[in-house]
């Protein structure tokens, strides 16, 4: 399987539409560059592994947030919504595997219940930081690797090395003993609980005008609350992350459809189309059009 740029679509609840994989083989390699597009708040059944290969990134998960380095890595478990962004502009390169648990073994195998089980059920191991700070993330790191490479290069029996590259990483998993036992306060599962009503919301009505206070509203809080969540949460405001999903899915409609420039920007909530064309050249270095073109020439060199 050649890897892919991760390229999120999700529901209204946030949760990603992509299949990763195949039902035969359910796990998919994917790279991304963040300095060209941050991965925004989204949540899949799978699990996922990711090496930073340059830069640093800054990962957030629930209510934790890591700053992973180059030849660093990280894993989310199924279920847990998640972002990444590179750090203060420094640029960040990273790949990774994304995989669901049955590739493991099925529900009714040892691996599953002497393995897999305790691994999806741990509430400490929702997210990791892989840094070296515990003795076996380094093996973690392989692993992920492993598959990586395995998944990218496509040899013939790729699928059992990946399956055993990713194996060794769910038992690294199983019986780890991480430092990170604390329990999130009561403030900030409330915080988080908001903030999933609230991303909910902007998801249904980024096509309309959205406002700080109609956003805090959707979450019965206050517009000074609202602004405190998302600072505290993912780090950024509410206008910034509507503006930021508004781009991506306009550029998935630019990649995806003929349709007009201008109607695609009222369609993500840009009523003025030299604003819109502004905000994408300011996020993707290239005017709507110049973008289009580009993804319109990288799908004619794949099917050549």
């Amino acid at each position: 399987m050649l890897p892919e740029i991760c390229e999120i679509r999700t529901d209204p609840e946030g949760r990603e539409l992509t299949k990763h994989g195949t039902a035969l083989f359910p796990a998919a390699c994917y790279h991304d560059d963040l300095s060209k597009q941050e991965v925004l708040w989204h949540w899949h059944d799978e699990l996922e592994a990711v090496v930073v290969s340059e830069g640093a990134a800054v990962v957030s998960a629930e209510t934790k947030k890591y700053v992973i380095r180059k030849g660093g890595g990280f894993f989310v478990n199924a279920g847990v919504l998640h972002a990444c962004r590179d750090l203060d502009g420094f640029g960040c390169r990273f790949h990774g595997v994304v995989f669901h648990p049955r590739l493991i073994g099925s529900l009714d195998s040892i691996f599953w219940h002497r393995y897999m089980r305790p691994v999806l059920e741990n509430s400490l191991l929702k997210s990791l930081c892989l840094d070296g700070r515990e003795f076996w993330h380094e093996e973690a790191i392989k692993a992920v690797e492993k598959a990586w490479q395995a998944g990218a290069g496509e040899e013939p029996g790729y699928e059992f090395q990946m399956r055993e590259a990713l194996s060794r990483l769910v038992l690294i998993l199983s019986g780890c003993q991480t430092k990170e036992t604390e329990t999130p306060s009561p403030k900030t599962l409330r915080d988080m609980g908001r903030m999933k009503i609230m991303l909910q919301y902007i998801q249904e009505n980024y096509a309309k005008e959205l406002t700080a206070a109609g956003i805090a509203a959707s979450a019965a809080i206050s517009e000074s609350e609202c602004l405190r969540c998302f600072g505290a949460a993912i780090g950024t405001s509410p206008g910034r992350y509507v503006r930021q999903l508004r781009l991506q899915k306009a550029a998935e409609l630019l990649a995806g459809t003929g349709e007009r420039i201008a109607d695609i920007g009222a369609q993500c909530g840009f009523s003025d189309t030299s604003y819109f064309t502004k905000a994408f050249r300011a996020w993707r270095g290239m005017t709507p059009s110049e973008y289009r073109k580009m993804e319109a020439a990288s799908r004619n060199r794949k099917t050549e």
